[in-house]
């Protein structure tokens, strides 16, 4: 095999990315077809990057029926994954999928139990251990230099523009499984432990008002196997005004020290007569033509798993353990604050 055929599932704003990067930006891949359910968006996107007709899909399903697709990208929203992801493995085909793997453990686990048995790579895209500052973070936990990993606080706050413009699907999940997922597996990662139980609670005003049924904000905290704890804060209701669509933070303190990663600022910031802004330049960045960022390490990594026939970096056991933390998180907030076992 000297390059690595990939099909597209999803031509949402994350699908187009990866689009982007297996089209044009891996010299070891190739994107041989693309599908969507809206014809619409099919073929706007298709036309975008030179995509033939014969090549898009609005049923994935057909797709998956190609000799020459070696692999797929899952790139549907969170909750539409599972189906897709089976079908993929069942026509043998490598599996990349989005973030979180599932919104259900039951779920989760045939997904593992398909994995096993297919013999077939799985990465979830959990790229943020791609990111240098979290990677540095955990070799230095690795090292020694906080002693052992005791607690743990990560927020990922969004503004209101994301749950009410740009996703059209918010009702259909929480902010939980959207922004929580990628903390999850940092932290997880961070304490090397697996989580045991969670206890939650949540808001329901802001964005019910405006008929979208679902949470403005949930706080869980985790209780991980080693006794260390964790605190995930999550929330889709920041004004329109605050300087960036995404304020994300994580603080991890030790027996002998901390580490806090802040991405607000990510190094730059902008001002004008119209507004103040810190420009997003760490996941996905465009350099001379090039694509840069966290995003291009995770992608070409599930690359190298496939040709060197290695475990990929965040396996689906990885996706799994991390969805039952966000499905407990979310049970215990639909019981206002009742303790729920992680499965």
């Amino acid at each position: 095999m000297d390059k690595i055929r990939f099909g597209i599932i999803g031509l949402g704003i994350m699908g187009q990315n990866y689009l982007d990067i297996y089209n044009s930006q891996n010299s070891m891949t190739q994107v041989v077809a693309v599908t969507n359910r809206s014809e619409e968006r099919l073929n706007n996107v298709g036309d975008k990057f030179a995509i033939s007709d014969n090549d898009r899909y609005t049923d994935y399903r057909k797709m998956l029926e190609r000799k020459d697709l070696d692999a797929v990208v899952v790139a549907t929203p969170d909750f539409a994954h599972t189906k897709t992801v089976l079908d993929a493995l069942s026509a043998g085909k490598h599996v990349l999928c989005e973030k979180p793997m599932t919104t259900s453990t039951i779920e989760a686990d045939q997904i593992v139990d398909a994995v096993k048995k297919s013999n077939l790579k799985l990465q979830v895209a959990y790229n943020h251990r791609w990111l240098s500052s979290y990677y540095e973070a955990k070799m230095q936990i690795l090292n020694g230099q906080i002693g052992k990993p005791l607690m743990a606080y990560a927020r990922k706050n969004d503004t209101i523009f994301v749950s009410t413009e740009m996703i059209n699907w918010a009702s259909k999940t929480t902010s939980t499984f959207f922004l929580s997922a990628h903390d999850v597996d940092l932290v997880r990662w961070y304490f090397d432990s697996e989580p045991v139980e969670a206890r939650a609670y949540g808001i329901k005003e802001v964005l019910v008002k405006k008929g979208i049924d679902t949470y403005d904000l949930i706080q869980g905290q985790v209780k991980f196997k080693n006794g260390s704890i964790a605190t995930f804060e999550s929330g889709w209701i920041y004004p329109n005004t605050f300087p960036t669509v995404v304020d994300s933070f994580v603080e991890v303190i030790g027996s002998n020290g901390h580490i806090h990663l802040d991405r607000k600022y990510e190094s730059i910031e902008i001002s004008n007569d119209k507004s103040f802004t810190y420009p997003k330049t760490f996941t996905f960045k465009k350099i001379f033509g090039k694509i840069h960022g966290s995003l291009k390490g995770c992608l070409d990594s599930f690359v190298d798993s496939i040709f060197n026939n290695s475990e990929p970096v965040v396996s689906a056991y990885d996706g799994r353990q991390v969805s039952a933390v966000l499905e407990a998180i979310v049970e215990s907030a639909n019981k206002n604050g009742e303790t729920v076992k992680v499965k």
